[in-house]
């Protein structure tokens, strides 16, 4: 595999690696996307408590307390269009 099929099976890959740890295999909690974004895209220190809020906040689209595959793949495709640009 290779190519785009092979990036979407990563994608899935990486959110039911860390979907479902606390509950809902559909779903990322607060905790669940912190472990994520702590292992797949480590980035120095870990950011503060009120930043770790923020960032989920802005993900939740539908602020029901959790991510979902539409909002991590909406994350995700942000962060690749930001590193294309440069």
């Amino acid at each position: 595999m290779s190519g785009i099929p092979h990036a979407m099976a990563i994608l899935m890959a990486t959110f039911d690696k860390y979907a479902g740890k606390e509950g809902d295999k559909t779903t990322l909690t607060k905790a669940e996307l912190t472990e994520l974004l702590h292992n797949e895209l480590p980035v120095g220190g870990a950011p503060d408590k009120a930043a770790v809020e923020s960032f989920f906040s802005d993900l939740d689209n539908d602020k029901d307390g959790v991510v979902d595959f539409k909002e991590y793949v909406t994350f995700v495709t942000a962060l690749t269009v930001i590193f294309h640009k440069e």
